[in-house]
């Protein structure tokens, strides 16, 4: 019997002058646990004239979790701050009531070939939270829990699962955990997850209820605690989610809130340019059009 509630595959999306592969949101699962928006970026190949640059954007009601698996992205944000995110370190930045930050290729190597991997992803905050003040933090990669299993690898990238608490501050009950194995293992964890899950095959492939499922889509689970599938060798997957909102959230552009009326204002904020600004850049990006 297989716990397979639903299968979603990666679907390509533009977000400026890069390509990605878009996970969540999805039209017959619009979040899994708190998380509500999902893209895998690359693997792809930048050169000198091809530099990864998102310009000056806003949130609001939301953290923001950026995970590396190759290449280097500078963050800035209206709180001051100036972090190069590297591979395995965790970038997370909650906007609670508006943050702007920008992302690109840093100076230092805007003139070389690089290559960029990695995870963009948001985490809906809690009704209460979501006008709090904004926050920033990035934990090192020497600082997320890891160990292994035999020959299985596991990484606590943020929440608490396992047995483990990633240092990531996190907001509400979450996890999301990285799974690699050298050789084909069963991986069992059915009874230590909670709430909804999800399962993110990255690399590799893993079998479950009989059936085999590959790169590049989102299992969701029906039961988060009947959590068990043999994973293939050299494979990488990723597993997240936790416990759901009582309350729907509402995505237009980079803004999320159970509010629609909070959507609003942040919006005509943006359109009239009285979020903060990041000091020293005055590029940004406007409100999309609709067609």
């Amino acid at each position: 019997m297989s716990n397979i509630q639903l299968i979603i595959e990666e679907r390509a999306a533009d977000i400026g002058n890069f390509m990605v592969g878009r996970l969540l949101p999805f039209r017959k699962k619009r979040m899994v646990g708190p998380f509500i928006y999902i893209d895998h970026m690359g693997p792809v190949k930048l050169n000198e004239r091809q530099n990864f640059d998102v310009l000056p954007h806003p949130h609001i009601g939301l953290s923001t979790l950026t995970f590396l698996f190759e290449g280097s992205i500078m963050h800035r944000d209206t709180l001051g701050n100036e972090v190069e995110i590297k591979p395995g370190a965790v970038n997370w930045m909650t906007a609670g009531k508006g943050i702007v930050h920008s992302e690109r290729t840093p100076e230092y190597l805007r003139d070389s070939d690089l290559f960029m991997h990695g995870l963009q992803i948001w985490v809906a905050l809690p009704k209460d939270k979501e006008q709090m003040d904004p926050q920033f933090s990035h934990i090192e990669k020497s600082e997320i829990p890891a160990w292994s299993d035999g020959d299985v690898d596991f990484k606590l990238v943020a929440g608490e699962a396992l047995g483990k608490k990633s240092p990531v501050p996190v907001f509400s009950k979450l996890y999301m955990i990285e799974i690699k194995s050298k050789t084909e293992q069963v991986v069992s964890i059915g009874g230590q997850l909670y709430g909804e899950s999800g399962l993110y095959i990255l690399e590799g492939s893993i079998k479950e209820g009989g059936h085999e499922y590959g790169e590049k889509q989102i299992l969701v689970a029906k039961d988060s605690t009947l959590c068990e599938f043999t994973i293939a060798a050299n494979s990488t997957i990723y597993i997240f989610g936790g416990e759901p909102f009582p309350e729907k959230r509402y995505i237009d552009w980079n803004f999320v809130s159970s509010d629609k009326k909070l959507i609003e204002e942040a919006k005509q904020m943006w359109k009239d340019q009285t979020f903060d600004k990041i000091e020293g850049d005055d590029e940004y990006i406007p409100y999309p059009t609709r067609k």
